[in-house]
């Protein structure tokens, strides 16, 4: 007995009171065929069989066409769920080699520092971030800088005429065109980023390819064309001066090409802090997370005060004299001395509630130079895009006119990103450690 399963069930019970069951049990002595067509199986049942489902030829390619489908499918989910597994597996490995990475003091022991040592893949993300042009046009339009640059270069002629120069960190090549219009000999222009490529173009459309020299790479993977340079100029500066750690790569520049007499510029740099009275600032920052839309939120505070702000901050809540903590001279600096602790006193000029600590720099071209040029990325001058660099206090400090609020700051590099800053403030009643990265 042959039966398909494409019949309409329905219509046999209804009109003829036939059901596949009864089918089943009344001719249980022949051999039943079911021939599935969204399948293409015949499978059958014989009396006294237990197994419902023995086929009636063996080896029937129909339905090994099913089996093997069947078995495809089973694979290919049993290959989903292995890749799944494996998925889950790298990614637990991933995060347990970053873990033994960020975590485990740094090794490498030899005077190059971190930056220099780290591998151009892990360094990857710092030069692409300046591969954007928005960046360099930021940098360009910052007048105070841009202009100090300029105005030390062409008011000193003589500290360029017939040098050899080296722009570690090129850019846009602003720096070694200023140099070359100054009277440099030659110019070597250095930059890892892919704005070089632009410098390329912007040198050749100002007709000064035949003095200025670029190579694509960071100063400490390549060879220079030359032995020695007379001058290294740099802009360098991160946020709290020391932020990027840049000036680590000039001072590997400086060690291993300038020649004796030689010079590197911006030479003199100043690291100050000034204290700061800003309640609706503290408020705007700190005390909105004591009621947000009716829900305390205070816990959020220990991750957001770490967390120091770059900001142009009001010249009127400036409730101290500034200070000076660190003098870097980059001539004669050690790569060890820019991590740094040191004492400070805060000469208080109005009583108030202290809400924060601002630190900022300042810039010289001092050396060799008729014409000094300096600027200053504090609160009471022209700002500039490096701003300043505010530490915010979670809990303001009373102070009085005419006191001395002391302390102790210490800089060193974060072990996790080089390239980043931990700052840390000893108060006499409190301790904060600050991030900038």
């Amino acid at each position: 007995f042959v039966f398909s399963t494409s019949v309409d069930m329905t219509h046999c019970k209804v009109d003829h009171h036939i059901t596949l069951v009864d089918l089943i049990r009344k001719h249980c002595k022949s051999t039943l065929m079911f021939f599935l067509p969204q399948s293409g199986i015949r499978i059958n049942h014989e009396r006294n069989c237990e197994d419902f489902l023995r086929p009636v030829v063996q080896d029937d390619p129909l339905l090994q066409t099913g089996t093997r489908a069947q078995a495809a499918e089973e694979r290919a989910r049993f290959s989903e769920e292995a890749l799944s597994r494996a998925m889950e597996d790298l990614h637990k490995l991933k995060l347990l080699a970053q873990g033994l990475v960020l975590n485990a003091e740094t090794s490498r022991s030899g005077n190059l520092g971190t930056v220099a040592e780290l591998q151009e893949d892990e360094d990857e993300a710092y030069f692409s971030s300046y591969g954007h042009y928005g960046i360099h046009e930021e940098m360009l339009k910052d007048t105070v800088r841009t202009e100090s640059y300029r105005d030390f270069m062409y008011c000193n002629p003589e500290v360029f005429r017939d040098k050899v120069v080296l722009d570690v960190g090129c850019g846009t090549g602003i720096l070694s065109m200023f140099a070359a219009r100054a009277g440099a000999k030659k110019v070597i222009a250095v930059d890892q980023s892919e704005i070089i490529y632009q410098a390329m173009d912007i040198v050749r459309s100002n007709k000064l390819e035949d003095k200025i020299t670029l190579i694509k790479g960071r100063i400490e993977d390549i060879n220079l064309p030359v032995e020695k340079v007379d001058i290294i100029i740099s802009e360098w500066m991160g946020y709290f001066l020391l932020f990027e750690s840049m000036l680590d790569s000039v001072l590997y520049a400086r060690d291993l090409y300038l020649a004796d007499g030689g010079s590197v510029y911006p030479d003199l740099c100043n690291i100050s802090l000034a204290a700061l009275g800003d309640p609706q600032k503290h408020q705007d920052r700190i005390g909105f997370w004591d009621d947000v839309y009716g829900f305390n939120m205070a816990c959020m505070k220990k991750a957001v005060v770490p967390e120091a702000l770059v900001e142009v901050v009001k010249a009127e809540t400036l409730i101290s004299e500034p200070v000076v903590i660190q003098t870097i001279d980059c001539n004669r600096v050690c790569l060890s001395e820019l991590e740094f602790s040191s004492d400070f006193c805060l000469k208080i000029t109005n009583t108030a509630d202290c809400t924060a600590v601002v630190g900022y720099f300042d810039i010289f071209f001092d050396k060799g130079c008729d014409n000094k040029v300096k600027f200053s990325t504090g609160p009471k001058v022209t700002k500039t895009h490096w701003k300043q660099t505010v530490f915010l206090l979670e809990r303001p400090i009373s102070v009085q006119a005419g006191e001395e609020l002391r302390g102790k700051i210490t800089v060193r590099k974060n072990k996790k990103d080089p390239r980043s800053l931990l700052v840390t403030f000893n108060f006499p009643d409190r301790k904060l450690t600050y991030s900038l990265q």
